[in-house]
């Protein structure tokens, strides 16, 4: 298992990423932009394969999980726990005294692992995910 920056070459395993495990994907112009306008961007290898990303922007002293991802075949493994381990030293290293994020109050999973890292529920953000059915996000922090 690998951690590294990602680049362009990398967005279409991204994407394929993001649309196997996003109900509602951001498009392959969004994760463009959001490279150009400078959010840091890791992706996970396995055998030379991407298995998973994350994104985070970083306004000194606080950091902001914009998106993570882990193909469906390699939850559960520990993978997610390193690659999000990874993006918060990252984060932390470059300044950041506080990561955010907001996570589908339904994504019941993701929530247990960020509870068992630490993060804190700090605040529910009504109806802020669209798709087929609105849904809320549960805004937590992990202090760095």
């Amino acid at each position: 298992m690998n951690i590294r920056l990602s680049s362009l070459d990398d967005i279409s395993a991204i994407i394929a990423i993001e649309q196997a495990t996003n109900e509602t994907p951001w498009t392959k112009e969004q994760f463009i932009s959001s490279m150009e306008v400078g959010n840091y961007s890791n992706v996970m290898e396995l055998k030379r394969s991407v298995i998973g990303f994350s994104i985070f922007s970083l306004i000194v002293p606080e950091a902001h999980l914009l998106n993570i991802a882990l193909l469906h075949e390699h939850q559960g493994k520990g993978f997610g726990r390193n690659l999000l381990e990874h993006t918060a030293f990252q984060s932390k290293t470059l300044g950041a005294k506080i990561l955010f994020l907001e996570v589908r109050v339904s994504n019941k999973k993701a929530i247990r692992l960020y509870e068992s890292m630490g993060f804190v529920k700090d605040a529910i953000r009504a109806n802020y995910y669209s798709g087929k059915l609105k849904e809320d996000a549960l805004l937590m922090s992990l202090k760095l």
